[in-house]
């Protein structure tokens, strides 16, 4: 596991506690000493619990050394960067997981693309684990589920018998592109949804909110040639649900400091971990705009974001639209 965050810890944490040898790289000492010494990461996950048979280490060569899955939990403006340093150290056949929800903003490219491509591997050896996996939840034991794509379907099912535990149950998927493209998406909608708890307008606003949002994600995923079902399942409504309404969202929590009238850099100061929906909504947009997939709910969270835009007026423009057939754009040909 590489990438010793809040999530690349819990999941590692899923793996070990249900004896899978793991071991789990960070690139600070402190924390690798910590969980090593103390079976915490305190600054990503508090008051939690990891295995005793989880290790951690902050050497890469170690932590690779003949492994036959490497799983990947870096955020996506650094994803590129490491996955070329672990290139070289990578077992022969090794398959590239990847946790992260985001794309590269300069390339546009999926997580799994960069993967590829960085590493010099087979598409159909990088696969993606994504759904409505709060971290700290997962990390405590709690119920969860998340499915897991690769072209192969035949690596899909391995991995899922390798990732499937008692209290995390895992589903396969071939469709990588939709599963990366919910997970990615997701982010920005739950940006707007934190604006409107912010903003106090209530659960109706929100229920509506997250559904136009959906149909703005599948509008996106059926153009990019995903299967619009995959938006049904755990990686599209599943996990926009838990983004959208839980406060342990980090994407949720800075849409809701800005609908208080909080400043962005302000509110990202105070913040220790990544919210990719930040850093990846211009490049959604831009994905969007390139396929002619309109995206109003994005669009407005981008003028918020990245160029200073009112909020109220941005959530005023959304509410006085013109009115549109319900599943526009995603089916009937329209």
């Amino acid at each position: 596991m590489v990438g010793a965050g809040s999530w690349g810890t819990a999941f590692a944490s899923v793996l070990a506690a249900n004896g899978v040898d793991t071991i789990l790289w960070g690139r600070r000492t402190e924390t690798v000493d910590q969980i090593n010494d103390a079976g915490r990461n305190e600054a990503y996950l508090p008051g939690v619990e990891l295995p005793p048979s989880l290790r951690a280490t902050d050497d890469l060569e170690e932590a690779l050394a003949r492994a036959p899955v490497v799983v990947m939990g870096i955020p996506s403006h650094a994803f590129r960067e490491k996955t070329v340093e672990i290139a070289p150290l990578l077992a022969r056949d090794a398959v590239l997981v990847s946790l992260t929800k985001g794309i590269e903003r300069d390339t546009l490219m999926r997580m799994s693309q960069v993967a590829a491509e960085a590493a010099d591997v087979p598409v159909d050896r990088v696969a993606v684990l994504s759904g409505p996996n709060l971290a700290k939840e997962v990390a405590k034991g709690l119920p969860g589920a998340s499915v897991v794509a690769c072209r192969d379907a035949a690596r899909a099912q391995a991995l899922q018998r390798l990732f499937h535990a008692p209290t995390f149950r895992v589903y396969t998927n071939t469709d990588v592109v939709g599963v990366e493209i919910g997970g990615a998406t997701k982010n920005v909608v739950a940006i707007a949804a934190g604006v409107a708890d912010g903003l106090g307008y209530g659960e109706n606003a929100l229920a509506a909110l997250v559904t136009r949002g959906l149909v703005e994600i599948t509008r996106l995923g059926v153009r990019l040639g995903a299967d619009p079902l995959t938006f049904a399942g755990l990686a599209g409504v599943g996990d926009l649900v838990a983004t959208c309404l839980s406060k342990q969202s980090r994407n949720h929590h800075v849409g809701e400091e800005l609908g208080k009238g909080r400043k962005l850099d302000e509110i990202i100061a105070s913040m220790n971990m990544v919210a990719e929906g930040v850093k990846s909504c211009a490049g959604i947009l831009a994905m969007a705009e390139g396929v002619a997939c309109d995206m109003p709910i994005a669009s407005r969270v981008n003028m918020v974001l990245n160029h200073g835009a009112d909020m109220k007026e941005m959530v005023d423009s959304l509410l006085t639209r013109d009115a549109e057939p319900e599943f526009m754009g995603i089916v009937g040909g329209a």
